[in-house]
């Protein structure tokens, strides 16, 4: 069991983030562009790293040494698009604008997607308060599947959900700036805008709840030796790369230049490959 909440522990730290990255906008007011986009770039590098040198082929080697499942790889490559497809989906039910990962603004005084609503369509601050309540909602939906991410990859190894945990909460920090800007315009109360960034997170921890749920009532150990885990290995494999090259590397690019981002992306790989080295 101590293995169970200390996974479910990195969840909830993840999902904090989320409520940081609130804070930091609304208090600090404004952040460096490259430093968040070299941030995101690390992020980006972690999970890219840690899905391809870690996960990936951890999961073609448990399907490997077991018995269970017949033509094992072909079915760890089918989970791996699986997790792909999962968030594709998610991405492709959510509107572009209410889309946590399209708000590009990093200060109160900047423009964002939702102030230019405003400036275009003559938008009500009823309107943009809604607008803010609709990416709260849009980032918790993608914080679920990232929840159940992160736990699957801490119940396997403990370095390996640390570094999922250290990418997954840099990546929600602007997150929690997409939810927190349109909420403060619409409202100007930091207490509404931080409660909303914060709330929204918390569908990190209920994902790796709902996960461990659904693990113990259909009787799958989300852990080295069950039949079902290299599968469910391989499709948080999958899951982590879209994350990647879809939300965190375009983000990245929009935040500041693109050798910042990379320079992110490649001193993130070489965090974790260090890390293995001397762990």
């Amino acid at each position: 069991m101590g293995e169970v909440t200390h996974a479910l522990l990195l969840t909830l730290i993840a999902g904090a983030a989320t409520g940081a990255g609130g804070a930091l906008i609304l208090f600090r007011q404004k952040l460096s562009s490259n430093f968040l986009a070299a941030a995101l770039g690390l992020s980006a590098g972690v999970m890219i790293f840690i899905s391809l040198a870690e996960l990936y082929p951890e999961a073609q080697a448990a399907i490997d040494a077991s018995d269970a499942v017949r033509n094992g790889k072909t079915w760890v490559l089918l989970s791996f698009f699986t997790g792909m497809g999962i968030i594709t989906l998610i991405d492709f039910l959510i509107p572009e604008y209410e889309n946590p990962h399209e708000a590009t603004g990093l200060s109160l005084d900047a423009r964002t997607a939702a102030t230019d609503m405003i400036h275009r369509n003559g938008r009500s601050l009823q309107s943009l308060q809604k607008l803010g309540i609709m990416s709260a909602l849009a980032i918790a939906i993608h914080n679920f599947p990232e929840g159940m991410a992160t736990f699957i990859g801490a119940m396997n190894d403990s370095q390996t959900g640390a570094g999922i945990t250290f990418a997954i909460a840099i990546h929600n920090i602007p997150e929690g700036i997409a939810v927190a800007i349109p909420i403060y315009y619409a409202t100007r109360s930091r207490a509404k805008a931080l409660l909303y960034a914060t709330v929204s997170g918390l569908t990190e921890p209920a994902g790796a709840a709902v996960c461990y749920g659904l693990a113990s009532a259909f009787g799958i150990r989300i852990a080295d030796g069950s039949p079902a885990f290299p599968l469910i290995l391989a499709a948080v494999a999958g899951i982590m790369i879209y994350i990647s090259l879809d939300e965190l590397l375009p983000t990245a690019e929009k935040y500041g230049k693109h050798h910042v981002a990379i320079a992110g992306v490649v001193s993130g790989m070489a965090i974790m490959g260090i890390s293995l080295l001397i762990i």
